[in-house]
């Protein structure tokens, strides 16, 4: 075996948490516990550590089911047997939990959707490699990059495939049945989300006018 005990400063923290925000909502927890979880939306973002989607929206324990990977992406659907922990994520979140929302959350400066701009772009062959995972998780973003490629200048690419990334992922989503379904029959929403770092700012995707516009604070 090789896992080892949590370094100190983790346990410190876990011990500040029970001692404090449990201890002060105790029964909200005992309430979670019993009654099983019903989250209102899935939440789909990226691993990045800076993306802290439960902090953007204020979110309470219980309240958001949460799935992330690199650059928030999602992949079409294919029944094939394989291992696939984003498409059973979905599945779980439409079909058990029945979630009102499905939330794809994108970010500036996003090295997931940097690697795959260098990837396609030829500056990166070592993710062309049948044996890189990221490179191949990229793959789901080429025909994101293919409708950016053309634009002037680098950094407006870079942005604009990271909002790409919540487009194809939107895009893989429907051809989900279980998702087409659930929002033809209006039980479901989609919803495309990018926010920026720096500024805080949170842009939503428009899909009538294929733009991102702001949400005002």
């Amino acid at each position: 075996m090789t896992a080892t005990p949590l370094p100190s400063y983790l346990v410190q923290r876990y011990r500040g948490w029970k001692a404090t925000k449990f201890v002060e909502n105790k029964s909200w927890f005992k309430h979670l516990a019993e009654s099983g979880q019903h989250p209102r939306a899935m939440v789909i973002s990226c691993c990045d550590s800076r993306v802290h989607v439960t902090a953007i929206f204020g979110s309470d324990t219980g309240e958001f089911f949460i799935h992330r990977n690199i650059a928030a992406l999602v992949p079409p659907f294919q029944p094939d047997g394989d291992h696939h922990g984003t498409s059973a994520a979905v599945e779980y979140a439409v079909t058990t939990l029945k979630v009102a929302h499905i939330i794809v959350v994108g970010h500036s400066s996003c090295g997931g959707v940097k690697g795959c701009y260098q990837m396609c772009s030829g500056a990166a062959p070592e993710l062309e490699k049948s044996s890189s995972f990221v490179g191949r998780w990229m793959d789901i973003l080429r025909p994101g990059y293919d409708r950016i490629k053309d634009m002037p200048a680098q950094d407006e690419q870079l942005t604009a495939l990271e909002r790409e990334a919540v487009v194809v992922s939107i895009e893989n989503l429907m051809s989900f049945p279980f998702v087409s379904a659930a929002v033809a029959n209006d039980t479901l929403s989609i919803h495309g989300l990018w926010t920026n770092i720096g500024d805080g700012a949170l842009l939503q995707y428009d899909a009538e006018t294929n733009k991102f516009d702001p949400i005002e604070p």
